[in-house]
């Protein structure tokens, strides 16, 4: 068995698109709407490993007004981005851009080297060294 994709609604489906197209390997598909439902979508496909992000956007869905990753149900995204110098660098690129740093580059007590990062909607992302 393995994963094949985790769904996230978003406000702002373009935006998210393309924040992860900037900073991740991932690929994307073409948008998906179903009109009927006033529904959108997108698949971002990681170019290793195959595992995808279904990014959806329906104006129905109720907002949630606190942080996202501390709540019950998924906590958060970690994604495996290289070695320990991968992590530092995409982290100062994030922070150069203008993200929230939410943990900085350390290695966890059960031994990953690891930073995160809030995305666009406040999601939180774990960037992982191999």
């Amino acid at each position: 068995m393995k994963i094949d994709h985790i769904a996230v609604w978003v406000d702002d489906i373009e935006g998210m698109k393309e924040f992860y197209l900037k900073y991740f390997d991932v690929s994307c598909n073409d948008k998906y709407i179903n009109p009927t439902k006033k529904y959108t979508s997108y698949f971002l496909t990681f170019n290793e490993g195959g595992a995808r992000i279904e990014l959806m956007n329906r104006p129905d869905v109720a907002e949630n007004d606190q942080l996202r990753y501390m709540l019950k149900g998924l906590a958060h995204i970690a994604l495996t981005v290289g070695g320990k110098e991968t992590v530092n660098e995409l982290t100062e690129l994030f922070r150069r851009d203008g993200y929230t740093i939410a943990s900085e580059p350390r290695t966890t007590g059960d031994g990953y080297y690891e930073s995160a990062v809030l995305d666009p909607e406040g999601n939180y992302i774990e960037l992982l060294a191999e």
